[in-house]
């Protein structure tokens, strides 16, 4: 077997080997995506960790006072004018519409990713307008954004054209998804942006019901 004739076969092993890679990878893509993105007995998401804020109350909060408990994560803040707004309500529909003692399972919290604007007093001001058990957390801007880190959460301040960086009339665009996280903290599933409160309640309640 002459030199050229080798190199190709080494070619075609290559191409074959990276194109059933890429066919596995990408029905690895498509079976999470129909399990609405649920985590698969093959792997754990790496969403969820350690947070260390204050709640609207002004009582220090971390990971750990949840425990035993199941909790419903949204990243937002309260200057939103519509897309958070639009999910605690879902969020908090969700809540209402679960069984009596699946809901009391289940902790339902907005972390800002503002905690510039978003003080203890802001967030004490904000939450009421949902649910009656809504946790409203922020901290320093170190503590929130090493909270949005461990959840994989995007945002970013957005500035109108010619707006000086010092307003503070800004938006910020984030990512917009609700975390369910286990009684042991881990991560369970997510619901995407639009999910109706009761495709929320009923991913809740299937998963508390099989789990207890």
């Amino acid at each position: 077997m002459d030199r050229r004739t080798w190199l190709i076969i080494v070619a075609i092993i290559v191409v074959l080997t990276f194109g059933f890679g890429f066919r596995l990878y990408m029905m690895g893509r498509d079976i999470s995506a129909e399990n609405g993105g649920q985590t698969s007995s093959s792997g754990v998401a790496t969403i969820g960790g350690p947070f260390d804020l204050v709640d609207q109350n002004g009582k220090a909060r971390t990971e750990q006072d949840f425990r035993g408990e199941y909790m419903l994560v949204y990243f937002g803040y309260t200057y939103c004018p519509d897309v958070c707004p639009t999910e605690l309500q879902a969020m908090s529909n969700a809540m209402d519409i679960l069984p009596a003692d699946i809901a009391k399972k289940v902790q339902p919290i907005f972390i800002s990713v503002d905690p510039e604007r978003d003080t203890v007093a802001a967030m004490a001001d904000y939450v009421p307008h949902f649910y009656p058990r809504l946790l409203g957390l922020t901290g320093t801007l170190e503590q929130t954004t090493a909270a949005a880190k461990a959840y994989r959460v995007y945002y970013s301040k957005a500035f109108e054209e010619g707006e000086p960086k010092d307003s503070d009339t800004y938006l910020v665009d984030h990512s917009s998804f609700i975390y369910f996280m286990g009684p042991n903290g881990a991560y369970i599933r997510h619901f995407n942006y639009g999910e109706t409160p009761e495709k929320i309640a009923e991913g809740i309640e299937k998963v508390v019901s099989n789990q207890g």
